[in-house]
């Protein structure tokens, strides 16, 4: 069983930035594929990006050009670096773990961004 702490998200204005950071509690953190979805009221979790545990990004369309995703093996730490923040980019964000079988499939409780003027 793999636990997070999800840190960073808060009340920013339209315009701003975030860095969302999720520490894993796992010795195994480089095997997994991480990822940060979301989820907005009243709509289904989306995918906002992963990374490979080699390295290799995958970033929603929605997103591409204002988010980041980044990780830091040595720290067991996942990132998600939010620029131009839009009020449609307000949800609960959550935190993802997957192995390379995709038989363990571990989910952070979530951390609520909220873009308002």
């Amino acid at each position: 069983q793999v636990q997070f702490v999800e840190s960073g998200g808060g009340l920013v204005q339209p315009g701003g930035s975030l860095r969302l950071s999720c520490a894993a509690s796992t010795s195994s953190f480089s095997i997994y594929a991480m990822g940060w979805y979301r989820q907005a009221p009243g709509k289904q979790r989306e995918l906002v990006a992963d990374i490979t545990t080699g390295g290799s990004t995958n970033i929603a369309d929605s997103v591409k050009g204002r988010f980041t995703i980044s990780r830091d093996n040595a720290k067991n730490t996942v990132y998600l670096q939010m620029n131009s923040l839009e009020p449609e980019d307000t949800a609960v964000y959550y935190c993802n773990a997957k192995s390379l079988s995709g038989i363990l499939n571990y989910w952070g409780k979530g951390t609520l961004v909220t873009v308002s003027p």
